[in-house]
């Protein structure tokens, strides 16, 4: 997975270890995901090694990559869902 943002150091920090946190509550181990982080900016070229993309601000580009918008990590609003859809695009079960 990986996890962008507008410089890809602070709000997509947040997103990742909110990330790492529900992994680690839904019991999924460590070595059967990877999460990197970049800038928005090198999105497009680096969508296509990952099986999703969770982007921090507006994100349209990554044609054959799932984009999910990462906000509700940054506003606490609407993150379960957010978690669910990530689950079930890396195909993780409870």
């Amino acid at each position: 997975m990986l996890v962008a943002c507008g410089a890809g150091v602070v709000t997509s920090t947040v997103a990742m270890n909110k990330l790492k946190e529900a992994f680690d509550e839904h019991h999924v181990p460590e070595d059967a995901y990877q999460i990197d982080q970049t800038s928005i900016a090198q999105v497009a070229s680096m969508a296509d090694n990952y099986d999703l993309v969770v982007t921090t601000t507006q994100y349209d580009g990554a044609e054959g990559t799932t984009v999910l918008n990462g906000l509700p990590f940054l506003t606490n609003i609407g993150v379960e869902p957010l978690i669910d859809k990530a689950f079930e695009v890396l195909g993780f079960q409870e």
